[in-house]
């Protein structure tokens, strides 16, 4: 009776979105095309109503298929979910800065990063009491200048936090060879970057840890979250205690919770100074800790966007192809976006920079854009230095930043998610055409 009355209702949610959601026809100047959106079918809203009607919310059997699927596609050891890929930063530099880290950072430290940047990834950096070093971008790759490395190192430097900056992966070679000789952390941002390659090896596995962001304009989307992926099965350890409030269990999800007649080994073997014998260790807190984790039905939606993963990445790639095709006739005009040798760029938009020499303002473009119903956007803070929240934050900076502050004021990006079809395409095509012959 009860499996019946579900399976009705999960039938009910595909009508629902066959009337609903189903792609409608694009009307040319009247409908918006979207930087970036949600792309799914019956199978997430029936995933999502599913585990909603068993009702545990909280993390439990969704969230560890996910996290397996996750760990799996990326070939990591571990994936943990979490509410945001700001929060998966934030845990990521805070597993960092744990006294259960070995050798790990302690405040005043020195972490490289990139100026042109997003405010989430450069934030727990400065929330744990450590200083960013910043170095200039390229104006083609738009990714941090490692030319500039062995200038930003000093006696304080202990970790890098590099973002592959919307999906253009950074040259990994480089930089792994260099975190290793410096004996430095590294942290990979792949918030943007789901599914890129360097060298044929995905993007989020090269670096101490990595993290990803589910939120509707990314590669796959949960409503909101994160993950954090490492290999190191300590440093998942901590990252999942700082997760779930600082607590000292290190399973993934706890059995407990679960299933009634689990039995944990661990429940009651401790030996923590100044707690009875027979504490429960679901209430010993190694860490200081936050909570950041998702929502079970969040994940069970999650799954079955993984499925669509590979179909999202063609599409993204098919879509930048068309785009950068059309805009290599106004070579004079733009600077292209240009991805390295090895690289094999799963994008997460597609960016566009002025040339200073052809008296173009992006206001102009970027305003016949919004009047045509094309969305597009900055490139995230742009030199956050100049941002006011950063005004006062304790930095040093490698160089003047100059090309940093010139894609602050003359690049932005078009979408290209697998949501915009080829009307789309040719539509944002022809009205740039458009707009370049009256030039």
């Amino acid at each position: 009776m009860k499996e019946q009355l579900k399976k009705e209702i999960l039938k009910k949610v595909k009508e629902y979105y066959e009337q609903t959601h189903k792609t409608k026809r694009f009307v040319p100047g009247k409908d918006v095309i979207h930087y970036g959106g949600r792309v799914f079918d019956e199978k997430e809203m029936q995933a999502f109503v599913s585990s909603a009607l068993d009702f545990w919310l909280t993390s439990g059997r969704e969230t560890e298929r996910f996290e397996k699927a996750f760990s799996s596609f990326l070939g990591a050891k571990e994936a943990l979910l979490t509410n945001s890929g700001s929060s998966a930063n934030l845990l990521a530099v805070s597993a960092l800065c744990s006294p259960q880290m070995k050798d790990g950072l302690k405040p005043g430290d020195e972490v490289i990063t990139p100026a042109v940047t997003f405010p989430t990834t450069l934030n727990p950096i400065i929330q744990n009491g450590l200083v960013p070093v910043f170095l200039d971008a390229g104006l083609e790759t738009l990714n941090m200048e490692t030319g500039l490395l062995e200038e930003a190192v000093s006696d304080k430097t202990r970790a890098m936090l590099i973002p592959h900056t919307l999906g253009n992966p950074n040259d990994m070679d480089l930089i792994t060879k260099f975190a290793k000789a410096n004996d430095l952390f590294l942290i990979e941002d792949a918030c943007d970057a789901l599914g890129s390659r360097w060298d044929g090896r995905l993007l989020g596995t090269f670096g101490h840890l990595s993290t990803f962001s589910f939120y509707p304009a990314h590669h796959i989307t949960l409503g909101e979250g994160g993950a954090v992926a490492t290999s190191d099965f300590n440093t998942a350890v901590i990252v999942r205690s700082l997760r779930d409030w600082g607590r000292a269990c290190v399973c993934p999800v706890c059995k407990l919770n679960v299933d009634p007649d689990a039995k944990c080994d661990l429940r009651y073997d401790n030996n923590v100074k100044g707690l009875p014998d027979d504490y429960d260790r679901r209430y010993i807190y190694t860490n200081v800790g936050y909570n950041l984790k998702a929502l079970d039905p969040q994940a069970a939606m999650g799954v079955e966007q993984l499925k669509k993963l590979p179909g999202f990445i063609k599409a993204r790639k098919e879509n930048f192809k068309r785009l950068y095709e059309a805009f290599s006739d106004y070579g004079d005009y733009f600077i292209l976006p240009k991805a390295l040798k090895k690289a094999d760029p799963s994008w997460f938009a597609f960016p566009l920079t002025i040339r200073a020499e052809s008296g173009l303002k992006r206001s102009e473009i970027t305003s016949w854009y919004l009047e045509k119903k094309i969305e597009y956007r900055m490139l995230f803070a742009g030199n956050i230095t100049r941002q006011p929240a950063y005004k006062d934050v304790k930095h040093r900076a490698v160089g003047d930043l100059k090309n940093s502050d010139y894609i602050t004021e003359n690049t932005f990006f078009l979408g290209i998610y697998p949501g915009i079809g080829r009307e789309m395409l040719d539509y944002m095509v022809e009205k740039t055409r458009e707009f370049m012959r009256k030039r």
